[in-house]
This record gives C-alpha cells, structure tokens and sequence, in this order.
C-alpha cells in the first residue's frame, strides 16, 4: 500500500486550532439499586485533526462502551462529547465506525462494492457516484477489482478490509475502531495493522482505536491512553514518538517500545 494507491479518495486537512474531538466528564453507568453497575467516570480525552489515538485497558473495563459514547450509539449519564466544535448525541457524519465483529457488519446478500456502498444510499448520493466512490475505497485497502465478490467468499481478512473499505465511504474525518483485528490470525492482522497505518498517513483521517492489546496499542499509535480502575477513568497517557514509518519487527524491538509496554503493564497491574 501507498500513497497512488489512495490518491483518488479525497484526505482531510487540518487546522490545528484546538483538539477535533473532546471528552469532558464523561460518565456511564447502567441499572440502578442493587443492581447498579459504574462503567466510566470523569473521562477526558482529547484527540488532535489527525491524531491516531490507541485506548488500551484490561478486558470489561469499559473500553466498548466509551466507543459506543464515543460513536453516538449510547448516551453517557453525564459529561459531554463533541467533534468539530457539535456535541455527539447521537450517530455524527463526523464518525465513522468499524466494529470487531466484521461478519455480521457485512449483508452477504450484497456483494462488496453494495455493501461499501450502501450507507451512502442514506445521504441521497446518487448511484453511480455511490458505486464509483466504492470501488475507490475497495482499492484502497487493497481490494482493487474485487467489488462483485460477496462476504462468503472472501477470507476474515478480506472482509475485514471491506468493513474498512465501508467507513472509509463515509469521507468522515474521525474514524473509530472496535478490537477490529481480534478476530483474524497473528499474520492477516499484522497486515492490516500496516494497512490502517497507511491509510492514517496518506489521508490524513483521525483515528482512535479501542483494544486490549499492548504491543498493538503501541505500535499504531501517536499516542496510547490507557483506562482503568472501576468505573474506568484515564489512568495514563503515552507519546509513543515513533513517527509515520513503522515496521513489524524494528519498531517492536526499539528500546522506547520495550520501555512503554512495560510502563502500561504496570499501571494496568496497579489496579488490581
């Protein structure tokens, strides 16, 4: 993947005058009585125009539900979120979503340039353009040429690309992703992973992504922000410092790697 390979789609700028999506407060919880459950408590969080922010923390600490806050698909119990200056109180054409369980995202009733295409039916873009906007964005992640496919005949890996491919569709500036490798083998999401991290640097899209993995955290990210106690809040915030160039085996042997797991292996191990 590079930069020819995305130069159809169109990539963001930035201002830099201030974070382009904040969280100030934010609070969840669910029941009440006995059976009330804290999840979140005065979370902050900002995210710069082009930042690619990795939220880690240990599994059941919240880390979907604050995506969900995040995405507009819950409302928190208190505090407040918003991007490009609009406060999120429900779905924003600002954000766009890409969930971990990519086989039940797709409809195998379509075949992959209808389902990347479908959500822009919604905004009234007419059809060709819808279709042409697909193809554009399957080839982006690689998927050049394979448009009438359909879900079932493609690998986990594929499919994924093509939930990808989908989000991307929207031509929305913040990009949220939900655990969105865990579901493939160590290979296929090593090679995703390099994908993301290209598509982050030749479009300019804000990304931030929710995992429970440490070394991928890391090696994503510009910066790693770490929940956890209960209800979760941010215990700690990491510049990972390793620039747009990363690579699978030298980036995970740097010493500041190394130095950084091991900071959020123990803030993490602090709280229990």
């Amino acid at each position: 993947m590079n930069a020819e390979t995305t130069s159809s789609i169109p990539t963001f700028t930035h201002d830099g005058d201030g974070p382009l999506l904040t969280v100030e407060g934010l609070t969840m919880s669910y029941g009440q009585g006995e059976s009330f459950n804290p999840i979140l408590k005065d979370l902050n969080l900002d995210v710069q125009g082009g930042e690619f922010v990795s939220i880690v923390g240990p599994s059941g600490v919240g880390k979907t539900t604050l995506l969900r806050c995040l995405s507009g698909l819950i409302r928190p119990n208190g505090g407040t979120i918003t991007v490009n200056g609009d406060v999120v109180n429900g779905p924003h054409p600002d954000i766009a979503v890409v969930f971990q369980d990519y086989s039940r995202s797709l409809m195998p009733w379509m075949n992959t340039r209808d389902n990347v295409a479908f959500p822009l039916q919604g905004r009234g873009v007419a059809k060709k353009e819808r279709q042409h906007t697909a193809d554009r964005n399957l080839e982006a992640v690689g998927l050049g040429g394979q448009g009438d496919k359909y879900p079932w005949e493609m690998s986990g890996g594929m499919q994924q690309r093509v939930a990808i491919a989908r989000a991307l569709a929207y031509h929305s500036p913040v990009l949220l992703m939900d655990e969105p490798f865990a579901s493939v083998d160590a290979q296929t999401r090593f090679d995703l992973e390099d994908l993301v991290i290209d598509l982050h640097a030749n479009l300019g899209v804000t990304i931030i992504l929710v995992t429970h993995d440490i070394d991928e955290a890391l090696y994503l990210a510009d910066k790693v922000v770490v929940i956890a106690e209960k209800p979760a809040t941010v215990v700690d915030v990491i510049e990972t410092g390793f620039g747009a160039e990363r690579d699978q085996v030298a980036t995970k042997a740097d010493p500041r790697f190394t130095e950084a797991r091991a900071r959020i292996l123990h803030r993490l191990r602090d709280q229990h």
